[in-house]
């Protein structure tokens, strides 16, 4: 007979202290059960006045399908129920659980020893195996975490989890703004990473935009955007730069190609950022071989139909002007404004 054994938690959020605990308890069973236990109502409790909010089940469950799809024996399920966390039922989580994992039950794992007399009356064939229950191994708790933010204890927060916690900034603006010198400069000054303009890689490909790009071009060029975030986001630190996105992407359309494309507002409308920094045109235009607006009727023109786009896709902007110089200072002191935490 398979020796069963499961270890429990809401994972709210998810940390180092839970990876140690599934990897060393699956080397102790045949089978591991990794059981995500969740009510709408206790994760809203046990966030509220913290520093972190409720993080959906399906995003923890993920965590957790992610970090042991490579562990053959173990198996993670969930179990909800719609109590709070100071009249959980203990005995019929224990019924939910049992029917989850829908076998004999030979270990209960822990890392806290105030459950052995609960785990003892409601698993009374399983034993209690205690986990780094002084948290040597691993000094962390998801109750520390709450209290001081992920990014207090950003090494505690397994890879897997990081990315749904990154801080998005989005820099916006019409040509000849500033934009990629500013996202590049801003990634340096916090030690991450950072996306570039994918339309302008996309235009130097071709050789060019004004009169060879295509209606069907712009799709490519913000999906292939969407792609570049994804990647720079699973390995940012904190925080990632990114120099435009759809809107900007559909302004463009407007102005090279005179279409105006609904499957890029589709797009805008499902992406989030955080933090959406717009350069005003009021530097110097600078031409780089495929800049082809300066002058400055079109320049103040092109600057107003953007601004007209992102509110009608709903996008939330502060606006920056001045020198270079300004605009970094400014940049700076509205991240950490915004991001305190960081």
């Amino acid at each position: 007979m398979k020796k069963v054994g499961f270890f429990g938690g809401k994972f709210l959020p998810l940390h180092q202290g839970h990876v140690y605990s599934i990897i060393k308890a699956s080397t102790m069973v045949d089978e591991l059960y990794v059981v995500l236990s969740h009510s709408e109502k206790r994760d809203q409790e046990l966030c509220a006045g913290s520093s972190l909010s409720s993080i959906p089940c399906h995003i923890r469950l993920r965590w957790l399908s992610q970090l042991t799809k490579e562990m053959d024996n173990v198996k993670v399920v969930e179990v909800e129920d719609q109590e709070g966390n100071d009249d959980y039922n203990w005995k019929e989580g224990s019924l939910k659980i049992r029917e989850a994992i829908g076998r004999k039950i030979d270990v209960v794992f822990s890392s806290e020893i105030e459950y052995a007399p609960t785990f003892k009356e409601l698993y009374p064939e399983a034993k209690h195996i205690l986990i780094d229950e002084n948290r040597e191994q691993v000094p962390i708790s998801a109750t520390k975490i709450r209290e001081k933010g992920v990014f207090a204890y950003w090494d505690y927060i397994p890879e897997v989890a990081k990315p749904y916690f990154i801080k998005k900034v989005v820099i916006l603006g019409t040509e000849s703004c500033g934009k990629s010198t500013l996202t590049r400069n801003l990634a340096l000054i916090y030690n991450t990473t950072y996306v570039k303009e994918y339309g302008r890689e996309y235009c130097e490909m071709l050789g060019g935009c004004d009169g060879i790009i295509l209606e069907e071009d712009y799709p490519m060029i913000a999906y292939g955007h969407k792609l570049k975030e994804y990647e720079a986001i699973r390995n940012a630190n904190k925080i990632v730069f990114i120099d435009t996105e759809a809107v900007v992407t559909q302004f463009y359309s407007e102005l090279y190609n005179q279409k105006h494309q609904t499957v890029l507002d589709e797009i805008a409308q499902i992406q989030k950022y955080d933090l959406c920094l717009y350069l005003e045109p009021d530097v110097k235009w600078v031409d780089d071989g495929l800049r082809v607006h300066g002058d400055k009727k079109v320049r103040e023109d092109n600057n107003h139909r953007l601004k007209e786009l992102l509110k009608e896709n709903g996008v939330k902007f502060v606006s920056i002007g001045g020198t270079y110089q300004e605009r970094l200072e400014k940049s700076v002191e509205l991240i950490g404004r915004t991001f305190k935490e960081i």
